[in-house]
């Protein structure tokens, strides 16, 4: 066969396509987007023997139901994800960072995540998908990326450019790891806030609300009680950063974040705990550790060599 594609039977909740994000576009009011967990975006990659920036199918809690078409493809699920494959007259439970070969009608159902938001599913191949401004991700907010900025529908076709020719089967045993402390450093407003409410962001839970996306995590909990100015001149916002509105629950700004902001920030998340925050489920309980710069900087670079170590596994 010539054609390659899937069909969405079901699309989810929030199906994009994702890849590592555009970089260089903050002048224009332009986040980076991009895979929210990018240790399991590039470990999906590498699991189906692709180039590890190549762009792969993000969910969030219930994933898409596809049914497959064409030649024979290999597909891998990341995450903390329960799936099934459907192949001709019986099921598969399938296992996450386990690659399958599909065939020319065979479905995967990805019913739903487990205890974490964010799952990914790569093809041993190329999507046939659009990019602009030399990435492909979804911004659902801003309407940019490939599908004209839009979330993946029910009976949307999927197409694929190229599938690899070695489809080799691959397998890592790898566990998302529980965080039990958000590590931050100290704001650029940190001193906006009165003592006690400096001593309730670090030693008091927070919780994760119902209301949180790609865009930011809002959370709920002890009010943090700005004593100097509720707004400030809005400011240039990074991945992380947490902003404390004027009802004292704050925000952590996420991929599709808002490029500048007028919110005092209290602090922001060091990048080594970046992929584990973005998969703490609405109603779970958060806690926030400071720690220095400098610590930041080398835990994330451990971070990356473990990332490193991983990859080079498979």
């Amino acid at each position: 066969m010539s054609k390659n594609y899937f069909e969405i039977i079901r699309a989810g909740i929030n199906t994009t396509f994702q890849d590592k994000g555009r970089s260089n576009l903050y002048h224009i009011g332009i986040p980076f987007s991009g895979a929210m967990d990018t240790r399991n975006f590039f470990l999906s990659n590498k699991l189906v023997g692709n180039k590890i920036d190549l762009p792969v199918i993000e969910f969030a809690y219930q994933g898409p139901l596809l049914k497959f078409n064409g030649d024979k493809i290999s597909i891998v699920v990341t995450g903390d994800v329960i799936f099934k494959l459907k192949k001709k007259n019986h099921e598969i439970d399938g296992n996450c960072y386990e690659s399958y070969q599909l065939e020319h009608g065979d479905e995967i159902d990805i019913l739903s995540t487990n205890k974490s938001v964010y799952g990914y599913l790569a093809i041993s191949g190329e999507l046939d998908i659009k990019f602009q401004w030399g990435s492909c991700s979804i911004n659902t907010k801003a309407k940019i990326g490939s599908n004209k900025g839009k979330k993946l529908s029910d009976g949307q076709k999927i197409d694929i450019s190229k599938i690899n020719s070695n489809q080799s089967k691959k397998k890592i045993n790898y566990l998302i790891s529980k965080i039990e402390n958000i590590r931050v450093i100290k704001g650029t407003n940190f001193n906006y806030f009165s003592e006690d409410s400096k001593k309730i962001f670090f030693e008091k839970e927070f919780t994760v609300s119902k209301l949180s996306d790609r865009m930011g995590m809002r959370l709920e909990g002890s009010k943090i009680e700005n004593i100097i100015d509720t707004n400030i001149k809005s400011e240039g916002l990074l991945k992380g950063v947490i902003q404390v509105p004027a009802d004292g629950n704050p925000i952590i700004m996420l991929s599709d974040h808002g490029t500048i902001g007028g919110y005092p920030k209290i602090g922001v998340v060091a990048s080594v705990d970046y992929d584990r925050l973005v998969q703490i489920s609405p109603g779970s309980k958060i806690k926030f550790k400071e720690i220095k710069l400098s610590d930041a900087e080398t835990l994330f670079k451990l971070y990356e060599m473990e990332t490193h170590n991983l990859i080079s596994q498979i």
